[in-house]
């Protein structure tokens, strides 16, 4: 037999949960032909894994590469944690369906801090434009989520209130729209605005066309008030009969795994992902003003900065606790500050923490992003971390932000620290366990039927990974290391990581759901 690309002498994790096994794996046509022993075959490409795990490609279930993921730096990053395809659209906040300037313009710069500049788009796009976009042009794949709070805003612009009738039927219809040219489910952010403005009414009237696809949702509460978010979680999808998808689920497993288990009882189809860290990543604006600003409409938000200064400092007092959690990832104009935490930067600039803070989101005009310890930090936080990561509802999502220039170390390290730490080092979960909540299930999940397993017929995306090394290296103070142990990567069929390299190839597809 002739193949494109032999992978000989590795052990093969096939995704199915079985045993590891000793078999070859032969590509050809972008597919896997064949796996088992292979010895008379002939390749223009092999591989030698001996020593080595065979993977299915991981798939990383929240991933904000909406733009980064043409830049090569982040696609090596991603490989070189065996991640082969982003799950796009989080939070409720990305580039389309927006229909007029005014909603394009909202979801590039509220989210500015998050996903960045599209380096292709700079106006109005359909979700098939954006998709097209993508096709060939990354080594990654990519599955794209309907953001709800852009088709909100594209409805409704800012407006703080629940959607009428009208508003909703609209909004419905782009939701339809953006399903058939191939999203792959919707995405709310409901801490973000204007989509914390919405009710569950309207979540479910928008979550009715999904027919099995997941509702993906940064819910309005976590960590010890889990139990909020949850219960409008539970609402929504008994309202709608839609699969519901939690992202980054956190706070103390005695609270977050009843309410995952009371959900099942009331047979809810709940997953779930997760972030293996105790900090969390987002932008400056959400974490430190009031709701009454209006975050959603930057030019009010801005002014508002200053017309209600005196407002804002009442707000903030007693706020002490806060500011040394924050660490500035994002700080455009402010460079010097970026990995600084807030009150050292505040300090340099010669103001408190708090006018420092009002100063920033003004000048930056609402486009700093911070990296923010949580309250549950320390050996009590990880060990609800590891909990909740063994609840077979669970998938991996590395919250991956790639702006600015002292970003979240997740987006570099979040599946090689699965991989190294919790794998091989902690034995939270098995190398088969692994590849089910890494790849099968989040293919299962979305609707992927040839990904995340490794059999014939199956999409080659395929992962090589040695189980004595794969680590992540990126921290806190350099979040921009590269991760080690996974040095060969397949997607589609064409080698895209050799010995640890871009070979510049870009197959990567947008995949849309079966």
């Amino acid at each position: 037999m002739t193949f494109d690309v032999l992978i000989s002498g590795g052990r093969v994790v096939d995704g199915t949960g079985a045993p590891a096994f000793r078999a070859d794996v032969g590509v050809r046509g972008g597919r896997v032909e064949a796996v088992g022993r292979l010895d008379a075959a002939e390749a223009d490409v092999r591989i030698d894994a001996a020593g080595r795990l065979v993977l299915p490609g991981l798939i990383d279930c929240h991933a904000h590469g909406d733009a980064a993921v043409f830049d090569p730096l982040v696609q090596h990053a991603a490989l070189r944690q065996g991640v082969t395809t982003f799950v796009l659209g989080q939070d409720g906040l990305s580039f389309a369906p927006a229909t007029s300037p005014a909603a394009f313009a909202y979801a590039s710069r509220y989210f500015a801090a998050v996903n960045g500049p599209h380096p292709h788009v700079d106006g109005p796009v359909s979700v098939a434009e954006l998709l097209a976009g993508y096709d060939g042009a990354t080594a990654l794949n990519t599955v794209y989520l309907l953001p709800h709070a852009t088709i909100r805003f594209d409805v409704m612009g800012p407006a703080e209130r629940a959607a009428d009738e009208d508003e909703t039927r609209a909004m419905l219809r782009r939701v339809e729209t953006g399903l058939a040219e191939g999203a792959a489910g919707l995405s709310s952010g409901l801490e973000y605005a204007p989509g914390r403005y919405a009710d569950a009414a309207e979540l479910a009237a928008l979550c009715r066309p999904l027919n099995g696809l997941p509702y993906v949702t940064h819910m309005r509460a976590y960590g010890a008030s889990a139990s909020v978010g949850m219960a409008e979680v539970v609402e929504i999808a008994r309202r709608s009969g839609a699969a519901v998808h939690v992202s980054h689920l956190h706070g103390p497993a005695s609270t977050l795994l009843p309410l995952v288990e009371d959900a099942r009882r009331r047979d809810v189809d709940l997953t779930f992902d997760t972030y293996p860290y105790l900090r969390s990543s987002t932008i400056l604006a959400m974490v430190t003003l009031p709701p009454w600003v209006p975050a959603a409409d930057p030019d009010r938000a801005v002014a508002m900065l200053s017309s209600e200064r005196d407002r804002l400092a009442d707000e903030w007092a007693g706020r002490d606790d806060l500011w040394p959690r924050i660490t500035l990832s994002h700080a455009p104009g402010f460079e010097w500050a970026e990995g600084m935490t807030l009150p050292a930067a505040a300090a340099e600039y010669g103001a408190t923490p708090p006018e420092f803070c009002r100063l920033l989101l003004a000048k930056t005009r609402l486009q700093a992003g911070c990296v923010q310890a949580r309250p549950d930090e320390g050996p009590a936080g990880e060990e609800s971390v590891r909990a909740v990561m063994r609840d077979p509802g669970h998938t991996g999502g590395s919250d991956g932000i790639y702006v600015g220039g002292h970003p979240h170390p997740r987006g570099f390290g979040a599946f090689a620290r699965y991989l190294g730490r919790h794998v091989r080092e902690l034995g939270d979960l098995t190398w088969e366990q692994a590849a089910v909540h890494l790849a099968s299930h989040p293919a299962r999940r979305f609707r992927l039927p040839d990904r995340g397993l490794v059999r014939p017929g199956q999409a080659a995306d395929l992962v090589v990974v040695d189980p004595a090394t794969v680590a992540d290296t990126a921290t806190y103070e350099r979040p921009r290391s590269l991760a080690v142990g996974v040095d060969d990567v397949i997607v589609g069929g064409v080698p895209v990581l050799r010995g640890g390299k871009l070979t510049g190839a870009t197959p990567g597809r947008p995949l849309r759901p079966a």
